[in-house]
């Protein structure tokens, strides 16, 4: 029988609830051909031609396992498989299809899925972006309490403690979890959208400058282009600015009088 590295991916993911990778399946592959090998080694006459057949005619690379997964992922999904293959930070697993979670959570009698609240969403994405970070920069960014956000995202696995900061009193740190991972769809933090907002230079900066009394905000600061006075105007410029003067006052000027 040939054989099919999809189909046998394929057999491998829905055996278990487990994620696989690449990795483990090219060692899989490895000792299959060491199993068939050995009982080929205590086999005589026809037994040993049969055996022989089963062998895997070449052992597939990393690459190439990680190829066909990729494949299965984008068939599942083109195909609108009952199922869908999603590649999570531990490996990649079957799903269940989002149209279906429904049934598949009454046929097991689970409640329906919390929903997380935006004070919980915008505590979640602080620690995503800043972690490690703690109790207090949270509230500095947010303005108010994170206590029952906080709580909440812990109580969920989402977020968990990481250490203490080198700051006076050793506040509590916080980080994301793999979990978190596998609730937002990715599977590493480097997947996160970029954002100039969150990030950690932007938000230092502003923290440093809400302590400073405030200042006067120029129009550079706010990617306006500066407004240049007369005599900074360049030499062309200046001439269009002096015409335009001498046009307003012959404008202004009385009928039947000549402006000086």
């Amino acid at each position: 029988m040939e054989f099919d590295l999809k189909k046998t991916l394929e057999a491998l993911l829905l055996s278990t609830a487990d994620p696989i990778t690449a990795k483990s399946v090219v060692k899989i592959f490895a000792r299959y051909n060491q199993d068939i090998s050995e009982t080929q080694d205590t086999s005589k006459g026809d037994d040993y031609d049969e055996i022989q057949a089963q062998l895997m005619p070449n052992l597939y690379t990393f690459n190439q396992v990680r190829e066909a997964l990729v494949q299965l992922t984008d068939e599942a999904e083109v195909q609108d498989k009952a199922y869908r293959i999603v590649e999570g930070p531990n490996g990649y697993q079957v799903v269940t299809a989002p149209q279906h979670a429904e049934f598949v959570r009454l046929l097991r009698g689970q409640p329906r899925p919390m929903k997380l609240s935006s004070a919980a969403l915008e505590t979640m994405s602080i620690i995503a972006y800043r972690q490690p970070v703690t109790r207090g920069e949270m509230e500095a960014i947010r303005g108010v309490s994170i206590d029952s956000a906080l709580n909440k995202l812990i109580d969920l696995e989402l977020v968990y403690v990481t250490g203490r900061a080198e700051l006076p009193g050793r506040p509590i740190q916080y980080g994301t979890t793999d979990k978190f991972l596998e609730f937002t769809g990715i599977k590493d933090l480097d997947e996160l959208p970029a954002s100039d907002v969150l990030s950690n230079h932007q938000i230092d900066e502003w923290m440093r400058r809400s302590d400073e009394p405030e200042e006067v905000i120029s129009d550079e600061d706010v990617g306006l282009k500066k407004e240049l006075k007369s005599d900074e105007l360049p030499l062309d410029e200046k001439f269009i600015e002096i015409d335009w003067q001498k046009e307003n006052t012959e404008s202004d000027a009385a009928p039947g009088k000549i402006a000086d």
